[in-house]
């Protein structure tokens, strides 16, 4: 059930790899969708409004956990790609003791603060209560989030993307079902929404865990592997923290844009609610590639075959600039009426916001293509630190166009925000890539010289 990617030609492997990656997050939006989908339509736009008043600061939160857990990954794809395997077990265990830890830390501190986030957001009196109780359930399933993330990205390491791609399929529709029987039958309210979206997220991570325990010998402990060793640790955390990281940061020039559009009023959350969610429905194949290639380099790294992390790195940014020139297009054809998914067709004012908003996201949607691939790749080299910059540079320019521009032109500048940050990043992201790369094949030259110097013998 695992993958050995350091052989085979890379293009093939990287589509194979990500395929069920993209369908599982196909799965994983389509969900998300629903709940936007029987909230906007079963309870109206205010109440959709409150479901997505808080949307950056789920990403920021919930993107860190995610963040965190595929750093996690990438030493262990780093070992497993050097056929390192008991030492790759004893990543898996630092992992899963700094998982719990931050697990804990998080879903304690966000549930008590959530009134002062949601105040933060500037969430305007109408829909505050429904967001604040909506927002809270999200956070008390922290833990099954990181649970299943961290599950996934172990396995996802070791070549297997297929078996979190079945856990959310069963996800998925899982969610569908509860979404239907807690907000139609129980009239449960947003509350309904989100305790849907956290159960089946629970049902998932549990039932990947017992796969894991049954099925992946690869995978079990051996004696001593379970030993505490604090250098495993702060290379583990050097990796995880800065991708958590990343995805915070990130997410901040999301909350300080998302603020800028919810103080322009109700009418214009709901648009871009709505527009959100078709932005992240088109993301899911850049996200899917970007993790193939990323999980192709770090086993490749391992290997240290140097040629093969550039041919598969270059494949994957053709893949994604095409895709991105396609789904952009189609943004800008039909961004109005997809928008009806969540909207009530009687609600012109907001369905013509939220058309505008995917219509110019997709002009730029191929920026995307070079901006995931390049970053992850990045990280998957074990250069994280490099690459939570991109992060930052995205934060800047949300941030410049949020406060400057947003109270000057409006929603308009709200349009043009993400593609600002995506331009910024690329341009930071692209040169940094190829340097790491090109400092990794120094590095092993260098190594394999002073090795021949020290033993002779062996040449």
């Amino acid at each position: 059930m695992t993958r050995d990617m350091t052989r085979g030609n890379p293009l093939v492997l990287i589509i194979q790899f990500s395929l069920p990656i993209l369908l599982g997050n196909l799965f994983q939006q389509t969900y998300n969708m629903v709940d936007a989908i029987i909230v906007g339509k079963v309870l109206g736009t205010s109440s959709l409004a409150s479901v997505g008043a808080s949307a950056s600061v789920q990403f920021l939160v919930l993107g860190f956990c995610f963040g965190f857990c595929a750093g996690f990954g990438v030493p262990v794809a780093q070992r497993f790609g050097a056929g390192d395997y008991s030492g790759m077990r004893q990543y898996i265990f630092h992992g899963v003791c700094a998982s719990a830890g931050i697990a804990l830390v998080l879903t304690t501190v966000c549930a008590i603060f959530t009134p002062q986030i949601l105040h933060l957001l500037r969430t305007t009196d109408d829909i505050f209560e429904n967001a604040r109780i909506y927002l809270l359930i999200i956070f008390l399933g922290i833990p099954f989030c990181i649970l299943y993330n961290f599950l996934a990205g172990i396995l996802r390491a070791v070549g297997d993307s297929r078996t979190p791609f079945v856990f959310l399929v069963i996800s998925a529709s899982l969610n569908i079902g509860l979404d239907l029987l807690f907000i139609i039958c129980f009239k449960w309210g947003c509350a309904g929404a989100a305790i849907a979206t956290v159960l089946s997220q629970a049902i998932s991570g549990i039932f990947c865990l017992i796969l894991i325990v049954l099925k992946y010998d690869i995978l079990k402990f051996k004696p001593g592997e379970c030993r505490w060793s604090t250098t495993i640790f702060h290379r583990l955390i050097s990796m995880g923290l800065p991708m958590g990281l990343q995805f915070s940061i990130t997410a901040i020039g999301s909350m300080i844009m998302q603020a800028s559009n919810n103080a322009l009023g109700s009418l214009y959350v709901s648009a871009f609610t709505a527009g959100s969610k078709l932005k992240q429905f088109a993301m899911c194949p850049f996200d899917a590639l970007a993790s193939a290639v990323a999980t192709f380099a770090a086993q490749n790294y391992g290997a240290g075959n140097i040629p093969r992390i550039r041919k598969g790195l270059w494949q994957g940014v053709f893949i994604g600039v095409t895709y991105g020139a396609i789904i952009g297009l189609v943004l800008i054809l039909f961004g109005r009426p997809l928008s009806t998914l969540f909207v009530p067709v009687s609600e012109s004012a907001v369905l013509d916001a939220s058309g505008k908003y995917a219509r110019c996201l997709g002009y730029f949607y191929w920026v995307i293509g070079i901006l995931n691939t390049m970053r992850l790749t990045t990280q998957g080299l074990g250069f994280s630190n490099r690459a939570i910059f991109s992060g930052v540079s995205e934060l800047v320019a949300r941030a410049l166009v949020s406060l400057i521009f947003v109270p000057v032109f409006g929603f308009t500048a709200i349009c043009f925000c993400d593609q600002t940050a995506w331009i910024f990043a690329s341009l930071y992201i692209t040169p940094t890539c190829l340097l790491c790369i090109r400092k990794i094949e120094r590095e092993l030259k260098e190594s394999k010289i002073r090795h021949d110097f020290e033993n002779p013998e062996k040449n």
